[in-house]
């Protein structure tokens, strides 16, 4: 019987240390990973003491190089790719880029992803080749735009790392955010400036993945964060003056869901 019951232990051990050995790792455990973005990334906002990227460096040793800065704008992303290039140039292995909500706020207008030209280029399928007129699309680098302030960063960091994994981040749900009569932020069911409500600047990170060629996670629908509600007031800085900073508990489920998320793309290449 004793013999018995030490050779079921033994195979349960075994069963134990080759499970172990075949369960594959999270692709980004141990990288360094640079992080751009506003107040919602910014170390020194003081809406929670932990951000969602201190959650990633505890769960999965994560070496966070933040650059993330409040009240910053997608126009503020080739600055931040330039300070990561300066401190530390080529050591890092996928950047995220969380940014958004501020261009919404300000009421920075939409814009093209493109703008067209008639051109003349050499074509030929089934006969000769032959010079033949047709419209091209580049990039519309429009500093006053959101796609345009998009594509400038992109285009930067995409040509400084074209190596390394770049991930897009939605903006998520935002509500009131009453810091003093001169910044006096209302909830997303107000439009803009411009007339547009939010939905229009998570749409545009969304289609700059395509654009662009950089997989895009949608923290707005996927973290389920939705500080219009009461119930989900806990989750925020102060449910009365601040619904727009995510507390502790907010980003603990930010991180949550991009764990998650990441698990699904490489980090490296």
């Amino acid at each position: 019987m004793k013999q018995k019951l030490s050779l079921t232990l033994c195979f349960v051990l075994f069963t134990i240390v080759i499970q172990a050995q075949t369960v594959p790792s999270h692709p980004w455990a141990h990288k360094r990973v640079a992080y751009f973005g506003d107040s919602i990334t910014d170390p020194k906002n003081d809406g929670s003491k932990l951000k969602y990227w201190n959650f990633l460096q505890d769960w999965l040793d994560i070496t966070p190089l933040v650059y993330g800065k409040s009240g910053r704008q997608w126009n503020d992303i080739p600055r931040q790719t330039d300070m990561l290039q300066k401190e530390h140039g080529d050591s890092v292995d996928a950047i995220i880029i969380f940014v958004g909500t501020n261009d919404y706020n300000n009421g920075v207008p939409i814009g093209e992803w493109y703008e067209e030209k008639d051109e003349q280029v050499v074509y030929g399928h089934g006969e000769p080749k032959k010079p033949v007129n047709r419209k091209r699309r580049y990039p519309k680098m429009d500093k006053d735009t959101y796609c345009g302030r998009i594509n400038i960063a992109l285009d930067k960091v995409k040509r400084m790392y074209p190596t390394k994994q770049i991930v897009l981040l939605t903006p998520i749900h935002r509500a009131q955010f009453y810091r003093s009569e001169t910044n006096w932020q209302i909830t997303e069911d107000y439009t803009n400036q411009c007339g547009l409500y939010i939905e229009a600047y998570i749409n545009a990170v969304k289609e700059a993945g395509n654009v662009w060629a950089v997989p895009v996670i949608d923290l707005n629908s996927a973290c389920g964060l939705y500080p219009m509600m009461d119930e989900h007031a806990q989750y925020f800085h102060d449910k009365d003056t601040d619904r727009l900073h995510p507390n502790d508990k907010g980003h603990e489920r930010m991180a949550l869901t991009l764990m998650y998320q990441l698990q699904a793309l490489p980090c490296t290449f």
